[in-house]
């Protein structure tokens, strides 16, 4: 369920409603647990969750026995089965550590052992001849690779929609644009200041991304810092597609995993991100010199792509902190969980981080056995390789207005757009519909089609357009 603060108290406060707040919501709301997911802006994954490579990692890189490197690699377990079920696109595509130098070459067959230490046992070396074979349009002088085959796409978006959606159905209670504030102790429970008033809970789980040291700090302990790195990142047209048949990956860095080629589950290609430590938690505009960096890497790895279409740029913000790893403390005595400094693996290890809070809470005392009544999800399917709605006579002859299509450039029709309002956590201005539905996402970047988009949304949302837009009204 949605809505305002109740006087009763909850189990369980969750703050943060991105991929990692809406998993751990998901499991513990599977349970006889009170629970309340909290986020400080108008949607679930409009945050750091919206604005990422999008890559499902089998965490062979990771430095081996972190949190980071265990976790991720049983969340690529429990994602890939996961989204199995609710409808989240995945693809395939594997991976090829692309070496450019000969000190690039000789770290490859070190970083095979590395993902062997991590329980990845699938890396191989693959020689020039056949990295280009594998890649044609690969740019000149790759001296060979490590391929990671089961490396693949995932959509960014569906994901913590599917789990704050199955969360609500197992009534959990969501609440949009209520930040929390402070954060004071009263006897055996939190008492959490929002705009709607002072939420009471037992426990306060801390998975507020970007502003994880903030709460941290509003829950009394200062032990890390925030420091926003921001990924710029260029989505280039869906026929340069065929250019790009894996994700070409660089051998990464201390600092970051590096620029990238990739596919995307939408059928369009990525090129990013860059890395650059910012002050502002709010500073996601892209750069003039940061996209030229970029397209300097491209022409490099893929030259191709430069003579390719660009649909959009974007650019998103990483919690990195003073340490490579999760920051993770478990307080029992004081019930609190923070899950701060999760990066842009989060989307792969969320599931796992969800199942590590619930064994904590167990072994601290609390029931957290899902309950036989608990409901599952089937979500949209975004991707470019599951049939689309348009495509499918049989719903269009039950409902017309799968059949009327909106958004010509993705192929969204007036039936996506009515659901998305309709859903039970519904889009409540243009951001959240593009990624419940991909309208306005295609080539024209809503040229043609936003003055009808826009029409639909307000006649099945009863908002204005300002309202729509974010704007005041």
């Amino acid at each position: 369920m949605t809505g305002a603060l109740g006087p009763d108290a909850v189990d369980v406060a969750v703050v943060g409603g991105g991929v990692v707040g809406a998993a751990v919501a998901r499991r513990l709301g599977r349970t006889r647990l009170r629970v309340a997911l909290v986020e400080a802006g108008p949607d679930i994954g409009a945050g750091t969750s919206k604005a990422n490579t999008a890559i499902l990692h089998t965490g062979f890189d990771a430095k081996p026995g972190t949190a980071e490197a265990r976790l991720v690699a049983r969340g690529h377990v429990l994602l890939s089965a996961y989204a199995a079920q609710a409808g989240i696109p995945v693809e395939r595509t594997g991976a090829l550590l692309v070496a450019w130098t000969e000190e690039q070459h000789a770290a490859l067959p070190g970083l095979a052992e590395r993902a062997a230490a991590n329980g990845y046992d699938r890396c191989g070396l693959v020689d020039a001849d056949d990295l280009y074979r594998r890649e044609p349009q690969l740019g000149p002088g790759a001296l060979g690779a490590l391929s990671v085959p089961d490396e693949s796409l995932v959509c960014p978006w569906t994901t913590p929609l599917a789990y704050a959606t199955e969360a609500v159905a197992n009534g959990v209670t969501l609440l949009r644009s209520c930040p929390v504030s402070g954060a004071e102790r009263a006897g055996d429970e939190w008492r959490l200041a929002t705009p709607r008033g002072l939420l009471r809970s037992r426990w306060v789980v801390n998975a507020a991304g970007l502003r994880a040291d903030d709460v941290e700090r509003c829950l009394g302990h200062d032990g890390f810092t925030v420091t926003p790195r921001r990924g710029q990142l260029i989505v280039f047209d869906k026929l340069a597609r065929p250019l790009v048949r894996h994700i070409l990956l660089p051998v990464p860095t201390g600092r970051s995993k590096g620029v990238l080629v990739s596919p995307t589950v939408f059928g369009n290609v990525l090129l990013g991100p860059t890395a650059e430590d910012l002050d502002d938690k709010g500073e996601t505009a892209s750069t003039a010199d940061g996209i030229a960096g970029l397209l300097e890497h491209g022409r490099r790895i893929v030259p191709a792509l430069l003579d390719e279409e660009v649909t959009a740029v974007y650019a998103g913000l990483r919690a990195a902190t003073e340490q490579p790893d999760y920051r993770l403390e478990f307080r029992s005595d004081e019930r609190t969980v923070c899950l701060g400094g999760i990066r842009s693996t989060g989307l792969t290890s969320s599931l796992a981080l969800a199942e590590w809070v619930a064994a904590e809470l167990t072994a601290a005392g609390d029931d957290v056995g899902e309950r036989p009544d608990a409901v599952g999800v089937r979500m949209p399917n975004l991707g470019d390789a599951a049939p689309r709605p348009y495509l499918d006579g049989a719903r269009v002859a039950g409902d017309p207005e799968y059949g009327r299509i909106v958004c010509h450039c993705e192929r969204v029709t007036a039936g996506e757009i009515r659901d998305a309002c309709s859903s039970p956590i519904p889009a409540v201005d243009l951001d959240g519909l593009r990624r419940r539905t991909r309208a306005l996402m295609g080539r024209c970047q809503g040229f043609y089609c936003s003055a009808e988009v826009v029409a639909q949304f307000a006649r099945h949302t009863g908002r204005t357009p300002p309202q729509i837009l974010g704007l005041a009204s």
